[in-house]
């Protein structure tokens, strides 16, 4: 029970940082479960099975709320789909630390160039150009590589570009739920039983669940600055992290 509990307050606060922020729900979920010895295959596929429910959760709320632009969710939804097929079939193969260490180093500048935003005037958000496709892709397969990475990649790169905050984490968000159910049904067919992990995916699908909508209302109330200048500090605080542990 007292696992249970655990697991069920880290998906809770895993999921109000990635539905207020638009991302790190795998980062910080991922760390945490491979600091207690689970290994990354397993760890990125517990919390992709979570991320089931909670994304669907997030993404209703940020529809609900008018967080999201179409334009946004049909350029990421097929390139991101694929790639997150392939990062997890690639997962379950073979680790790449090379790669998260690039990783970690693109999303540590992706941060610092949210945070100086803060500094500037606000002028017009960009629209949303095809350049997003490629982005689409880039974040699905390394967020099923790296257990963790949808939200870090495609939110901060959009956010840094100076697109609109809320409908970019709306977004992403709403078409994380695509991208999971993909990257998840590549993680059952290759590795088949979860039974012994029920108590791990069970407490981040609770705690998730619970914390969905009101991050959804959370994003649509806090001022875009204060955003921003917690996503930077968000990002480079995690990825440096990550970046010491992989060196």
């Amino acid at each position: 029970m007292q696992e249970f509990i655990l697991f069920t307050i880290l998906g809770f606060a895993a999921e109000m940082i990635d539905g207020t922020m638009g991302m790190a729900y795998g980062v910080s979920s991922n760390t945490f479960l491979r600091s207690v010895g689970v290994n990354s295959a397993i760890s990125s596929a517990c919390v992709h099975i979570a991320e089931l429910f909670t994304t669907f959760v997030s993404g209703i709320s940020h529809l609900t709320l008018k967080n999201v632009s179409k334009n946004l969710f049909f350029k990421l939804l097929v390139p991101g789909i694929i790639g997150g097929i392939i990062g997890a079939y690639l997962l379950v193969s073979f680790e790449s630390k090379i790669l998260d260490i690039l990783i970690d180093i693109y999303l540590i500048i992706m941060g610092l160039v949210i945070f100086s935003k803060i500094f500037k005037k606000m002028s017009q958000p960009k629209e949303y150009g095809n350049s997003a496709r490629y982005l689409g892709f880039a974040g699905g397969f390394t967020d099923a590589l790296g257990g963790g990475g949808w939200g870090p990649i495609v939110t901060s790169t959009l956010l840094a570009s100076g697109h609109d905050t809320r409908k970019t984490i709306g977004t992403v968000n709403t078409v994380e739920f695509f991208v999971t159910i993909a990257e998840t049904t590549t993680f059952v067919a290759m590795m088949h039983d979860f039974r012994s992990y029920s108590t791990i995916i069970l407490g981040l699908i609770a705690g998730g669940i619970v914390a969905a909508p009101l991050a959804a209302l959370l994003c649509k109330k806090i001022p875009v600055k204060v955003m921003l200048g917690s996503i930077g500090v968000l990002v480079v605080s995690l990825n440096t992290i990550k970046l010491i542990q992989h060196i």
